[in-house]
């Protein structure tokens, strides 16, 4: 998804944009991976000074639960990206600086065989460790 999908979708659903909300966006299109909750709030702080971890933890639950966010959770703290849901992928995600890469295999033809009894109702597929750049940061 895109900033202008996501604007596009806020309004079907009769919600503000707000400049805040549209700096929010612009934040999560730009970023390349994952990024926390605090990483927004640093990014925001310039322009409005004071700003509250409520009204960053509301929008970013609002964005999640409209399907603009996706979520995972590294180190036990929330991360967040724009949603790629442009076609059926998995991720490859680094631990250290939250970089995605696509994986565009998925596991789920086996698993439903293995689960034939079972009703399936979705899933999510992600591989953590380290992206190059980072494994080279550590020698």
């Amino acid at each position: 998804m895109n900033r202008q999908e996501a604007v596009t979708l806020l309004r079907k659903k009769g919600y503000k944009m707000t400049g805040k909300r549209e700096d929010i966006l612009s934040f999560f299109e730009k970023a390349d991976g994952y990024r926390t909750a605090k990483d927004l709030i640093t990014h925001l702080e310039a322009n409005y000074p004071g700003i509250s971890f409520d009204t960053i933890y509301r929008n970013l639950h609002l964005y999640h639960d409209l399907g603009i966010l996706e979520t995972t959770e590294l180190g036990g703290e929330k991360h967040f990206r724009m949603n790629c849901a442009h076609h059926h992928h998995h991720h490859f995600i680094c631990k250290d600086c939250g970089k995605t890469k696509e994986i565009d295999i998925c596991p789920m033809e086996e698993v439903e065989q293995l689960l034939a009894a079972y009703s399936i109702e979705g899933h999510k597929f992600e591989i953590y460790g380290r992206c190059p750049g980072c494994m080279l940061a550590q020698t």
